[in-house]
Formats: C-alpha cells, sequence, structure tokens
C-alpha cells in the first residue's frame, strides 16, 4: 500500500511536465494554454486511427468521428432507440426491401457544399464494388444487404435491399461507415480525407497532433442548436492512473476506460462515476457437432458446474454476470430470462444420464491476449473454469494459441470447448443471434459451436423481416428460450465501462457502443 501511494504521488508531481510532452498542452490552473475557454477536454487511452468514417474500425476513431459527422438517422443519446437526423423521417415498403428517406433541407456540409441526395448516395457507392477497398471494413456489414440506391430527387433516398432486413435502420446509426461525408472534399483528398475530415456535424475539423491531441471547434453554421462547448478536444492519456490523475488535478474534464480501482479513486473524491454495461459478451462455447458436447444434456452440465458469480470476480468491479446471449439495452434483451443455475448436484447427474458418471474429460482452446469482455486474458479465464470443472470431477485440458492462430484453431475445430466472445455494433439482437447462433452462419465461420435448430433458424429469420420492434423482441424472446435450454454456449459475463466527468461537466451520456456525441455536454 506504501508502494502504491508513493507511486501516485510521484505520478502526481510529474503529471503536468507529462502532459505537456505527450498531449501538447501546458496544464495551467487546471486548464490548458491556447484553448479557448468554455471547452471540453475529453480524455482517452488511444489516439484515433483516421478520422474517414469508411475506412475506421476502432472506438477511438468513432469517438471523433459521432461529432464530426452525422448520419441520416442517430441513436438517441444513451440507448440503442433510433432518431431522426439528417434524414426528417423515412418509410418501408410492405415487403421489407424498399426504405425511403426524406432528408432534412437547407443543411450544408462544414466547407459549404450543400447536403442532399446526391452526397448520400456518394457516401455510400465509395463504400461499394467497384470502389469498395480491403480498408473499409465496415461497409460490408452496414451496406452487405443493399441491392441499389436511388435517388428521385434532391431530398429523397431509396434504398432498394436484396432481401428485407430491419436492423438496416440501426446500421444507419452507427459511426462506421454510415456518415455522410462531403463529396466535394472526399474527392479532393483521396486518402487524405481521413486526416481532414468534413461533415455536416455540430463539430468541425480543427487539427491533429497525432499521438497527443484532436481538437474539434464549433460549427457555426449547424443546422441544429450549437454545442454547449465550442471547443472539443480529444486527448490522449495512454496511462490509466495517469487519466484518473489528470481529471483530478482539473486538467481534463471527461475520462474513458477506467479500471475499476481508479474509479473508485475518483469516486471517494467525489468525481461522478458512471457504469454502461458493454455491447459483448464473453462465453464458454461448445462444439456442437463434436462429442461430447453434440449431446444437450451435457452442455447443460458443464454450464450448471460454472459458478458466473466466481468468473464475474476476476474483473475485479470491471464486469456484470450475463443471463444469455444478449446484452443490457439491445433489442431482444430479457431481464427476466432464467439462465442455467449454478447446481453442481444437478449437473451430476446430467452427467451421469448422458453416460459420463464415471467421469469427463474434453480439451478447451483459448487465445492468450485479453478482449474488451474479458480483461483478464484468455489463459486466466481458461484456468478459473478449469478450476471451477475441477471440483466436480470434470478434468480438462487446455491449450492456447495467440490471436490470429486461435481463430485458425478454431475454423479447423480444435478442442471440444472454446473461450471466445463478441462486440455487437448496431444495438440490434439480430448482430448477436442471427449472426453467430443461426445455422446459415456455420459456414462463414461465424457460429462457431456449429449449433443447428430449425425453430430458432425460423424465428431469427422471421425477425430480420419484421418492422415491429414489439413482435421482432417476442421473437427474439422465445428465440432466447430455446437457446437457454440447448446451452449452445455458457454465457459468462458483459465488460462494464467505466467513466468519470469532473463536477462541472453536465449532461454526458456514454453510450454501451463507446462512442458518443458531445455537442449537449456543458461544461460550466
Amino acid at each position: 500500500m506504501r508502494t502504491i501511494k508513493l507511486f501516485t504521488i510521484c505520478l502526481i508531481l510529474l503529471l503536468p511536465f507529462f502532459l505537456s510532452n505527450r498531449t501538447g498542452f501546458l496544464p495551467v490552473a487546471g486548464r490548458v494554454v491556447g484553448i479557448a475557454e468554455n471547452q471540453l477536454i475529453y480524455a482517452q487511452s488511444q489516439d484515433a486511427v483516421t478520422l474517414d468514417p469508411a475506412w475506421a474500425e476502432d472506438d477511438h476513431s468513432h469517438k471523433v468521428i459521432a461529432n464530426i459527422f452525422e448520419g441520416l438517422v442517430r441513436f438517441q443519446p444513451g440507448t440503442n432507440t433510433i432518431e431522426p437526423c439528417l434524414a426528417e423521417g423515412w418509410r418501408v415498403s410492405a415487403d421489407g426491401r424498399e426504405w425511403t428517406f426524406f432528408l432534412r433541407k437547407g443543411v450544408k456540409f462544414h466547407d459549404g457544399t450543400p447536403f442532399n441526395s446526391d452526397a448520400v448516395r456518394f457516401s455510400v457507392e465509395r463504400q461499394l464494388p467497384p470502389q469498395r477497398t480491403a480498408n473499409s471494413g465496415y461497409a460490408s456489414f452496414t451496406f452487405g444487404m443493399l441491392e441499389s440506391i436511388r435517388t428521385p430527387d434532391l431530398f429523397t433516398v431509396q434504398f432498394i435491399l436484396k432481401y428485407p432486413y430491419s436492423p438496416f435502420l440501426n446500421n444507419l446509426a452507427m459511426p462506421a461507415a454510415a456518415p455522410i461525408v462531403s463529396p466535394t472534399a472526399a474527392a479532393a483528398l483521396g486518402e487524405e480525407f481521413g486526416e481532414n475530415p468534413v461533415g455536416t456535424g455540430p463539430y468541425r475539423f480543427s487539427s491533429w497532433k497525432k499521438g497527443k491531441n484532436i481538437i474539434l471547434k464549433e460549427n457555426r453554421d449547424y443546422w441544429n442548436k450549437l454545442p454547449a462547448c465550442p471547443t472539443l478536444v480529444f486527448s490522449v492519456i495512454k496511462h490509466n492512473r495517469l487519466r484518473a490523475l489528470a481529471l483530478g488535478a482539473g486538467f481534463v474534464d471527461i475520462v474513458d476506460n477506467l479500471t475499476p480501482g481508479d474509479a473508485r479513486y475518483l469516486e471517494q473524491k467525489g468525481y461522478p462515476v458512471m457504469e454502461v454495461p458493454g455491447q459483448d459478451l464473453s462465453y464458454l462455447g461448445f462444439f456442437t457437432d463434436k462429442k461430447p458436447f453434440d449431446n444437450p444434456a451435457v452442455r447443460r452440465a458443464i454450464s450448471m458446474l460454472i459458478d458466473k458469480k466466481h468468473i464475474t470476480e476476476l474483473y475485479k468491479g470491471g464486469a456484470i454476470e450475463a443471463n444469455g446471449p444478449l446484452p443490457p439495452g439491445v433489442l431482444g434483451y430479457n431481464a427476466n430470462l432464467h439462465p442455467l443455475p449454478y447446481d453442481p448436484e444437478g449437473a451430476r447427474e446430467l452427467l451421469a444420464g448422458a453416460g459420463y458418471g464415471e467421469g469427463l474429460e474434453f480439451e478447451i482452446i483459448t487465445y492468450s491476449n485479453t478482449r474488451p469482455y474479458n480483461p483478464a486474458g484468455g489463459d486466466v479465464l481458461a484456468a478459473a473454469i478449469q478450476k471451477e470443472l475441477a471440483l466436480a470431477g470434470v478434468h480438462t485440458s487446455i491449450k492456447s494459441y495467440n490471436w490470429e492462430e486461435y481463430k485458425e484453431a478454431l475454423l479447423n475445430e480444435e478442442g471440444n470447448a472454446f473461450l471466445y466472445g463478441w462486440i455487437g455494433d448496431n444495438g440490434d439482437g439480430d448482430n448477436f443471434l442471427y449472426t453467430l447462433l443461426s445455422s446459415t452462419q456455420i459456414e462463414n465461420g461465424l457460429n462457431t459451436a456449429r449449433y443447428r435448430n430449425y425453430v430458432v433458424d425460423l424465428l431469427l429469420a422471421k425477425a430480420q423481416r419484421e418492422t415491429e420492434p414489439a413482435l421482432r423482441e417476442r421473437m427474439y424472446h422465445e428465440a432466447l428460450e430455446i437457446i437457454t435450454r440447448e446451452a449452445p454456449w455458457a454465457f459468462l459475463n458483459h465488460s462494464l465501462r467505466l467513466y468519470a466527468t469532473s463536477t462541472t461537466v453536465t449532461g454526458f451520456t456514454p453510450h454501451c457502443s463507446s462512442f458518443t456525441p458531445l455537442d449537449l455536454v456543458k461544461n460550466n
């Protein structure tokens, strides 16, 4: 404890020098030289990679992009509920294949280019064949179901889908691939557009010191309310404890990716701390087409031998237990879903009934690194599960790989069970359930468990085509009951994203996908 205190004191003494050297700012009286008053400084752990929404694939880029660019629709603050943005309204055809959007008039990009249907078409088509490149990582996810795009007039856009796909609206709200870019700037700048972004959002790009900070200024021609803070700064502070100390010293206003320990430290100091369940899942999967896990009773038994409370304690406050495959806040999540309980005695009875009364042995394969849904790392999680199972006489061997080799091992179906996880993209249950558990996804490798159930397949396909959210949710709830009973995975946990703000900040509502428009945030 004494060593930790001394380390913290040293960090506090070195903090002004560190911030000056690493962020390009000189802290003075809690703020920074060269930046206007009424600013908002957001400290994140990594720098953005690119500010072109067509090429961005990382959270740190998306956080900045969400404040420069806008899409036709957007998520309401802190939720996955869709609301209008650059489109004032939309209409879906009876067969669910034609989506018509009616665009907002009088909007301009930061470079003065008028926003209209031509700009929408340009933004989408630059990511489709033949223009698509390997760098446009999210394009196939966002627009893979798109057959064609039409622009009957300057303020109407029609998307014609290959098949009915209700989550399409959620795709259009993401900061990846969906935001509308200035066709003038993107065409003129080419690959350099990612370092000189031009959108319609509440903030316009000002400067970028790589590895240090990105500065945005208010868009004074914004079609909606002007930002509460005229200057927005994304500052890079990689060291977790330094981010927390920078907030405590008044050098920054918002910090993210806090460790549970740093979050507790700030909370004890009186700073508002926010916890948001991540849009992700960590799980132990079973190869359902191989013994012994071709038998649902054996899968249920292993799930019932894992005490998820103990597993979640590995993360020391950085995770919450999962009750199924969907995280809270995602369409289809059911808080009343009853997961398989921790029940060693019941599990032994199931194993005995399946012919394993004398014992069971199998191999678990795992990744060696950490993941957003598993900050402790795959090796640590595998060892904890191995210990849990050993208490009930189930013996396991563990084989660990680095991340790239691990994905190959999964495709080759090595071992009998595997540790894995998923990070959602669009806030829709389809992105978890259909993508990972429909039998149509076995061939492409996404349904890693090789799980097959005709009724589940039918429910998930119908939910894709149904446009009424309440009916879709009912279908997902029915599918969840079957999936829970058949246990292709043992559902472990969701990450808990931790944020803190200064006491002068109001209106900050973090999103479960980690990107948050900051134009409504005040810094009094």
